[in-house]
């Protein structure tokens, strides 16, 4: 009988393409769809601008998909943006933006299992008191098949992943059959279109923005395969078809979606909407459709808890690794940085009982966007300053796509701040905090190779 390989340092390159793409599909679908179609048609208020700026919004995750495809051809490493930062900026703001992306994906998963929890008990309203305790069972149940190895948490995300595709995809093609307006009593009022508002008003401007923040936030997540880089097969080639083929999906599969909600409940009932999908599912099944989008709500976010799970321990993998702190960086047998993931995962735990839904999300609303700031910055600073760095693939429309998702991202960043400034000051809190830790891990730690 031959031996167990032991635990060693380095991580085992053994996933394909096809896991990548399910693994950014995973990362990037969530409730977001069920529910911000009704948000986005109630700020525009005229169905053209709606199906436009859904498609804007995919134009801007495929831009930033094309960009960012660069950097993980030319660095294909675990670690995802904290990579890039310490290439470009140095191993201080390197560690500040792996640091910050570390607790943006942990924030993610405790939001992610709360609300599961909360689709659960909807389902089995009997477990209505333990909410918490139920969210913390699903965080250590994904933990425990992580722990036992990588083939098994891949295995488990294409299976989601395509079951997710396929309900989708159905509930779109479903609502395209729907004739006439399924509402009972009243037609709501039409909202009022921001085309019947003076050209470039404030009105005008503050409701397009509204709806574009909406719409990137539910793009999110299509560079999820970034972070596993170093286990992807042929990753130079494999990561970057795996983001842009998921911002095409993506985008082809919300255009679907929302299609099919105005056709199914008129522009007015849409727009009225505080869960379309839900709405879409009753007139399809009237006996069973709420139950219908509370499976599929909960299999996107089971789905998307296993991708974040997969992804986050390797930034914390990746920065160890670089700090040499030989303790936190040991991978088992089965391909899993356990110290990693077992920190990451507690991180989650205390997270969710700590603190509120809201509190939550508005703080990631922050920090998401400061790894899209960090991501662009760097392929321009690389560029410059390692014209000869090998490039297998290379950013197309370069510098002026990355310029618009650059531009893009900082207009939101500075939206984000004014409307929630409680929030924006917790973030520039950690960045200060992580850049002090920073500054004092890279002194005191052993030079690494970059």
């Amino acid at each position: 009988m031959s031996a167990a390989r032991a635990p060693s340092a380095a991580l085992s390159r053994i996933l394909g393409f096809g896991f990548s793409i399910a693994l950014a599909f995973g990362g990037t679908i969530g409730v977001g769809i069920l529910r911000l179609p009704g948000t986005v048609a109630a700020a525009l208020g005229d169905v053209r601008l709606v199906i436009a700026v859904w498609a804007i919004g995919g134009i801007y995750a495929l831009l930033g998909a094309i960009s960012i495809a660069e950097l993980a051809a030319a660095l294909p490493r675990a670690g995802g943006f904290y990579v890039y930062a310490r290439r470009a900026f140095g191993p201080t703001a390197g560690f500040v933006v792996g640091f910050n992306d570390w607790v943006l994906n942990s924030l993610t998963l405790s939001y992610a299992a709360t609300t599961a929890a909360e689709f659960f008990i909807s389902l089995v309203p009997g477990c209505a008191p333990y909410t918490r305790p139920l969210a913390i069972g699903i965080l250590v149940a994904f933990t425990g098949l992580h722990w036992i190895g990588v083939r098994i948490g891949s295995g488990v995300q294409n299976g989601i992943s395509a079951l997710v595709g396929v309900l989708l995809v159905g509930l779109a093609l479903a609502s395209l059959t729907m004739t006439g307006t399924p509402v009972a009593g009243p037609l709501p009022p039409a909202p009022v279109s921001i085309m019947s508002l003076p050209l470039l008003s404030l009105g005008m401007v503050a409701a397009l923005a509204a709806a574009l923040r909406s719409v990137i936030v539910t793009y999110d997540g299509w560079y999820t395969s970034i972070y596993l880089a170093e286990e992807i097969v042929d990753a130079a080639r494999a990561v970057p078809r795996a983001m842009i083929a998921c911002a095409l999906l993506v985008t082809a599969l919300y255009l679907l979606i929302n299609i099919g909600f105005v056709h199914a409940l008129s522009l007015p009932v849409l727009a009225a909407s505080k869960l379309p999908a839900a709405d879409v599912a009753r007139q399809i099944f009237p006996h069973g459709g709420a139950e219908f989008v509370t499976i599929v709500s909960l299999c996107t976010l089971l789905g998307l808890i296993n991708a974040v799970l997969l992804g986050t321990p390797r930034i914390f993998y990746a920065i160890a690794r670089d700090l040499r702190i030989g303790s936190l960086v040991k991978v088992s047998e089965g391909g899993t940085p356990r110290v990693a993931l077992g920190l990451t995962s507690v991180a989650a735990v205390l997270l969710i009982l700590w603190g509120s839904l809201d509190e939550l999300i508005a703080l990631a609303a922050v920090l998401f966007v400061m790894n899209y700031v960090s991501g662009y910055s760097a392929l321009f600073t690389l560029r410059w300053r390692e014209p000869g760095l090998e490039r297998p693939f290379r950013a197309l429309g370069y510098p002026w796509a990355t310029t618009v998702v650059l531009v893009g991202s900082i207009a939101f960043l500075v939206a984000a701040l004014a409307d929630d400034p409680r929030s924006g000051w917790f973030a520039l809190s950690m960045v200060v905090g992580a850049t002090a830790l920073g500054w004092w891990t890279s002194r005191r730690a052993a030079p690494a190779a970059s």
